[in-house]
């Protein structure tokens, strides 16, 4: 017969197991107040200006073209960036890697005046969320001015344009993004792990009685996370051309992305494993560095499209200058970029290994 005594008593014993497994209490309670919070500052709706190239070919300021980009700056949405009427427009956008850029034709304002016919030139990225909201905010201020002269008539008209000779598809930013997602988990997750575990049972100290130095043991496991993101590299890239038809190309630049990244992930798996005092703590404290670092860092959707203050904390995280610059030589093909984004992520990948390798010992005190 069912006892309730018994069912009582097996629901104390697995109730006190549970409440101390930090662990399970973090992914059942907080991870999910994690997300949230996330994902509710992301689409919040509180976005910063979107930052948006123009070249004015036109006369400047105080002219019709110099209130145009005036009239986009006041609304607040987009933040205009000019560039020099000397430059190919189209060529500086892709250099640039930008998502959004305008053209002021030259002779816009005598057209305008005279209310003969004139476009502005939209360029976009298909594949960023913001191009939407770039275009939108155009076509208003466009409305606004043919309001103004005409009444209504289309007078100023826009014409849509994709800031490379390819039309770019999420898929194209999603297989750089999932990339860089795994540089970061597959050594962050197991060096927490096999750093507070190594500690709890002794390994260390039995390593320690080994020719085997702390640097050449961080050192093997840097070797082996480089070549499991080399061949996750090959396989998603493969992947993603193959059956999503991806503009993302294979090329050895990403080479510097491949192994600073695991040097970095490895060093802070490895500390934070090491500063931990134990098994669960260690958990915690890699899941709370973990987790934020995959939503804000531009993994699975564009940094520019996040709140400001948000676009600010991306830009402290590592993992935004690895997913960065695997973009820029895997879609832009922007080689300036990826190197500023590479010296940033190993400028702070030594200063972790440094740190890892100096406070890691191989002894408890």
């Amino acid at each position: 017969m069912p006892s309730l005594k018994r069912t009582l008593s097996d629901l104390k014993i697995f109730s006190r197991g549970y409440l101390r497994n930090k662990i399970g209490l973090f992914f059942s309670l907080v991870f999910p107040i994690i997300l949230i919070l996330l994902f509710g500052s992301i689409f919040s709706g509180s976005s910063g200006p979107i930052q948006v190239y123009v070249q004015n070919q036109d006369s400047p300021s105080p002219s019709p073209s110099g209130g145009f980009v005036t009239a986009l700056n006041s609304t607040n949405v987009v933040r205009t960036v000019l560039v020099d009427n000397s430059t190919n427009f189209s060529q500086y956008l892709l250099s640039h890697s930008a998502t959004a850029g305008i053209l002021i034709p030259k002779g816009f304002s005598a057209n305008y005046t005279s209310k003969e016919p004139v476009k502005v030139t939209i360029y976009t990225n298909p594949a960023d969320t913001s191009s939407g909201i770039v275009i939108a905010t155009v076509n208003e201020v466009v409305n606004a001015f043919n309001l103004q002269i005409t009444g209504g008539m289309p007078v100023i008209g826009t014409q849509s344009l994709p800031i490379a000779s390819q039309s770019y598809k999420y898929i194209d930013f999603l297989v750089p993004g999932l990339i860089g997602f795994t540089v970061l988990t597959s050594p962050m997750f197991s060096l927490v792990n096999i750093s507070s575990e190594y500690k709890k049972t002794k390994l260390f100290k039995q390593l320690s009685l080994t020719p085997l130095t702390k640097g050449e043991w961080l050192t093997s496991k840097i070797i082996w996370y480089s070549l499991l993101s080399i061949i996750s590299y090959l396989l998603m890239t493969f992947v993603g051309i193959t059956l999503f038809g991806a503009h993302a190309g294979i090329t050895p630049l990403v080479l510097p992305f491949l192994v600073i990244g695991p040097l970095f992930f490895v060093s802070l798996g490895m500390l934070v494993g090491t500063l931990t005092k134990s098994v669960e703590s260690a958990a915690v404290v890699g899941n709370l560095i973990t987790f934020p670092m995959m939503f804000l860092s531009g993994t699975f959707f564009p940094v520019n499209t996040m709140p400001q203050y948000l676009q600010n904390v991306a830009h402290v995280l590592p993992l935004f200058y690895v997913i960065d610059g695997l973009n820029q030589v895997m879609v832009y093909n922007n080689t300036s970029q990826m190197l500023y984004d590479a010296a940033i992520v190993l400028a702070g990948a030594l200063v972790v290994f440094v740190l890892a390798v100096g406070l890691f010992k191989w002894r408890e005190d």
